[in-house]
């Protein structure tokens, strides 16, 4: 079978999401192509994937439309791996193989990046849009056609990110006006969106279930049944997803869908990572099991959140799904976890539902001003992983101005704080669970 994509990242996230779905659409004779892998790194992960021939386990499971899944796919989809840092000619002769078609890169957020201490004879250029210009400029060379691109990196815009690095870069290294116009005009770089919780390597379950599949397995991943590809473009024609099965858009523009899940899957989170942690709970699970915490969860979400993003029934199907994500037995995702850098998170997730909440209705969403307090007072008395200025501005201050901070919040938000000041006061002098029912009523 013929290497017709090119990834860059050998984390546990591609594997459980992109490789699984070209590895069904080679079974199910829709496609008939291979992944080769490009370490952005000088990882060990290389090593590993070609001691199995790229071959590994993929386990699915969790709560999918009500019923629980636990499903175990041999992933076949990967031909090999290549570490540019130990043989660069091999990654640069991926340039000659006219079979190459797409490229798909997930290199953490941190990845795309200009890095200008790169020089064009580096081998490789250290940041990941170095390479990939080092790589295209060879490709250039070849006289071979241009790529499509999906850049999966969770920031904005994140294929057009990707492509002003690589024209700063033919730029920076003179690669020549004719270079720049074969990238421009033989090459889409995709905007993407993408969603799963790929949980990787069960390392406390790892032997038992080696012993099932009869032998040993350093890939193994696993990951939850839920999944969604957002991706500007259509290609459907040369690589089709949504006929093999899978949850993938094909669209003008991603911008909608990062709005409902920010909105909904994260500004659910943010809304109740504090008043869980204020009832001493610790994981999601747990908060879905307690009676309360899921009645403060729906209303947030289905009296708030969604009317203000609009209650359409792609909105509502996310929103049940959502729901099943977070119930899901086989994930012990932690508050404290969650709760990292939760200013500016309060400030992206739910902030914009509160605004738009109180334009709508002449009047604030009480549970997710209730919220906001909750997140001041559990960083004014308990030990936070945030900026320290943050920290250290919330604990030394006064309801009043930390409200009226713009720098922390993106806003003067003073007008919340008689609602903020007397939810304080509900959950100093009736304790947390009692408040929380009092910012329901």
């Amino acid at each position: 079978m013929k290497e017709t994509i090119l990834q860059f990242g050998t984390g546990n996230f591609l594997r459980g999401f992109a490789d699984s779905f070209i590895d069904s659409l080679n079974k199910q004779d829709l496609y008939d192509g291979k992944i080769v892998i490009v370490s952005p790194t000088d990882s060990g992960a290389v090593t590993k994937i070609n001691a199995q021939n790229g071959k590994y386990h993929l386990i699915l499971r969790g709560i999918d439309n009500g019923k629980e899944v636990c499903e175990r796919t041999e992933i076949n989809a990967v031909s090999r791996a290549i570490n540019p840092y130990r043989d660069f000619d091999a990654f640069l002769s991926l340039a000659e193989n006219p079979d190459l078609r797409f490229i798909i890169s997930n290199t953490t957020e941190a990845g795309i990046r200009y890095d200008d201490t790169c020089r064009f004879g580096d081998r490789p250029a250290l940041s990941f849009p170095g390479k990939l210009t080092q790589l295209l400029y060879e490709r250039y060379k070849n006289k071979r056609g241009g790529f499509v691109i999906f850049a999966c990196e969770l920031i904005d815009n994140n294929g057009e990110e990707l492509k002003k690095c690589v024209l700063q870069y033919a730029e920076a290294w003179e690669l020549g006006k004719d270079f720049i116009r074969w990238l421009e005009s033989e090459n889409t770089f995709c905007n993407t969106l993408v969603d799963r919780i790929v949980t990787g390597f069960p390392k406390d379950e790892a032997e038992q279930i080696f012993d099932e599949i009869g032998r040993r397995d350093e890939l193994l991943d696993t990951a939850e049944p839920y999944h969604l590809w957002v991706i500007e473009g259509n290609f459907e024609n040369e690589l089709p997803l949504q006929k093999g099965g899978f949850n993938v858009i094909w669209t003008d523009d991603v911008a909608p869908y990062k709005k409902m899940k920010v909105r909904i899957l994260n500004g659910s989170h943010t809304s109740l990572v504090f008043p869980s942690l204020l009832c001493g709970v610790e994981t999601v699970g747990e908060s879905l099991g307690d009676e309360l915490l899921n009645a403060f969860l729906h209303t947030c979400l289905f009296d708030y959140i969604l009317p203000t993003l609009g209650e359409t029934e792609e909105n509502r199907q996310f929103s049940s799904a959502v729901l099943e994500r977070f119930a899901n037995p086989t994930i012990r995702h932690l508050w404290q976890s969650i709760s990292l850098n939760s200013v500016s998170k309060f400030t992206a997730r739910v902030l914009p539902t509160i605004t738009d909440y109180r334009e709508k209705n002449n009047a604030l969403p009480k549970p997710l001003v209730f919220s906001l307090a909750c997140l001041i007072s559990y960083y004014q008395e308990n030990e936070t992983n945030d900026s320290k200025a943050a920290v250290d501005y919330i604990k030394a201050h006064d309801i009043g101005e930390i409200l009226s901070n713009a720098d922390l919040w993106g806003a003067d938000l003073r007008d919340m704080t008689d609602l903020v000041r007397e939810s304080l006061e509900k959950l100093h002098q009736n304790g947390i669970r009692e408040a929380i029912q009092w910012s329901m009523s």
